[in-house]
Formats: structure tokens, sequence, C-alpha cells
């Protein structure tokens, strides 16, 4: 087995702290892999303080994960040692069913998550990337391109896929006008790859700081969710709008935006449900309110190379391990831009202040 240090929560209330486990040697087809980078996702949050209702403990969250292949099974041909890889929200899936044959993986009923999930090979529960390495079946495993710099491409492998996937979807391009709804860490790469899919961009925000910001990542226009004249101004004439908020919020103050057709797709997951939205709203208009989880092993894929193309990452505050309960109280402030990245360099080194 193999001695691995992280952090974790040892129950909904507590702070993570440092925590020490094991993983399993590498099997024929595993790839070992050093983690460098860990993204740091309100998922964790919600996950960790068990606000979804399904955590288990001890848990070490992340799923956002670059890190450097150490070894590789003996049936592995396609990584090579010392390879920058990606892990994301997935570790494992049952491989054979409609889902996995159709390479979405995310909606295999036996999908193994990268943590809180149990762990089918070596028992107990998975542990994510707020830890030193990880070893992973190496159909789970990406590719990170070298152009893509890889503290800031730790966050593509969820919130790049969570926004990427939808838009992919619904065959978003040029001559579509698309909407954001929210700027933080999923809204704002929703926003950079809209735009650089070709859409006319417009991001939604309840706070007037944003607004500057949202423009210097690509969005053509702001609104001011809250203002109901500049709501009204985009009454009918959106296509499709992604909706990123994880808090429960009125679904009408959006659906009476889209055009006939149009499709508003849900990709936050809040901890309370939203207000039921008006059936009529949808019928006279046959609009659609629709939802999203992550994307598939090969649309990841695809997605960092479309990245890497677009010379797309995410805005990122790199923090060491140690800072991490103080980062989950800013995110709960929305005081970062736009995600932080855990420097896992920094579980190496005692001397880290703490």
């Amino acid at each position: 087995m193999l001695k691995t240090h992280g952090y974790a929560a040892q129950s909904a209330d507590s702070a993570l702290v440092p925590f020490n486990f094991e993983r399993r040697e590498p099997r024929a087809n595993d790839v070992q892999i050093e983690i460098l980078y860990c993204g740091v996702c309100h998922s964790d949050i919600h996950q960790a303080r068990n606000e979804w209702g399904n955590a288990r403990y001890p848990m070490v969250p992340g799923h956002e994960i670059i890190g450097k292949v150490t070894a590789l099974g003996s049936a592995v041909n396609d990584f090579t040692i010392g390879e920058t890889v990606g892990v994301g929200c997935m570790v494992d899936s049952c491989h054979t069913c409609p889902d996995c044959q159709d390479h979405q993986e995310q909606f295999c009923n036996a999908t193994t998550f990268t943590y809180n999930s149990e762990d089918k090979i070596s028992g107990g529960n998975t542990h994510g990337g707020y830890s030193t390495q990880i070893v992973v079946d190496r159909h789970f495993v990406l590719h990170v391109p070298d152009k893509l710099n890889p503290a800031a491409a730790a966050p593509l492998l969820c919130a790049g896929i969570t926004t990427y996937s939808p838009l992919r979807h619904w065959k978003i391009g040029k001559g579509h006008k698309v909407g954001i709804v929210g700027l933080g860490g999923l809204g704002h790469m929703g926003v950079k790859l809209a735009r650089a899919m070709g859409a006319e961009v417009v991001l939604f925000t309840t706070s007037p700081k944003k607004v500057e910001d949202a423009k210097k990542l690509g969005a053509h226009d702001v609104v001011l969710s809250k203002n109901p004249d500049d709501m009204q101004k985009h009454l009918l004439s959106f296509d499709f709008i992604l909706d990123t908020v994880a808090a429960s919020h009125d679904l009408d103050t959006y659906a009476n935006l889209l055009k006939r057709d149009g499709t508003l797709c849900l990709v936050g997951v809040p901890d309370h449900p939203h207000p039921s939205p008006s059936v009529g709203n949808l019928i006279f208009k046959r609009r659609q309110i629709a939802g999203s989880l992550i994307g598939g092993i090969k649309e990841t894929q695809e997605m960092l190379n479309f990245c890497a193309e677009h010379n797309i990452v995410s805005d990122i505050e790199v923090i060491p391990m140690q800072k991490i309960n103080e980062a989950y109280e800013r995110m709960l402030k929305s005081d970062v831009k736009y995600r932080f990245v855990i420097d896992l360099a920094s579980l190496k080194n005692p001397a880290e202040p703490a």
C-alpha cells in the first residue's frame, strides 16, 4: 500500500485537518500520480459539511486534480512516466452499461466518484485530491496539453467540463445568444467557453462590482438581475441560458428571457430546492428547463484540447493546503476570483504557515 498525506473532514461540523491514509498499489490498468495541484470546488464544501446528506467520513475532498505520472501498470501504454495528467470527478464506472458505451460515464449507475464514494476496489471510501498522490484506472486519467498552465488547468476538470458539456450538447455556436447566470468558479468558465464558441454572451449577476470583470472575461453585455428594467430589455431573446448558481432562486426570472424553444440549463446544485417554475412559462413558448452533470471522459479530453487551442484556463488564487479552511470561508463570501487551487507541495513542507 502507498502511504499518502492529505487533509480530511472528520465530521460535518469539523474543520479539515491533516490525515494520513493508504492508496492501493497500481494494478495492471492503473496510473499512479503525484498530485501537484487540486482545485477547490463549491461542491467540496457541500460534501464536507454534509449539505447534500450523503457524506462519508473521514472525507478527503478534491476532484480537480493535476499531477505527474510516477508509475504505470503493466497494461498501460497510453501514458508515460513524468507526463502531466488530470483526474476529474470520476475514477471508475461499470464500463458496460449504455451510458458507459456512449462515453457518458457520469450517468452510469455504478460510477465511482473521486471522493465520498464507496471504494469498490480497496474498500472503505474513495479519497480525493487534497492529498499527495492518487492511483486511478487509466480510462479515467486525462492527458493535459503542454500549452495549459498546470495550476490554472486544475479547475477545468470540474468547472470547465461542467460548463463545456451543456454548451456542446445544445450545439452553441455563432449566431446564438447565451446567458450565463452567476460569475463564480463555474460562471467565469461559462463566459470564456461560450465566447470562444462564437456565441453572443450575456452575464447575469446581482453584484455591480462584477460588471467590469465579466466584460474582461469575454461577456458582450452584463445585466444586473435585480434591476427589472435591465431584465425587461432581454425578454424573449435568448437561445440558451446556463444557470451556474448553487443557491435556491426563482427560475422564472430567467425562463422569461428565453425565445420559443429556448433552454434554461441548471448546473448548480442548491442545498434547498428552487421554487417551482411556472408551467405556463414553459408551455406557451415550448421552453425547457434542463440539467447537466459534468461530462464523460471522452468529452472532458475534448474540452482540455479545446481550452489549449483557445488559450483558456481558470482565473485562480493558489493557496497552501494549510489555508483550506480559510479558503472555504472566503468562498462562502464570494471572496475569490474565481477558483482556489491548492499547491500540494505545501504538504511536503512542514514549515508552511497554517
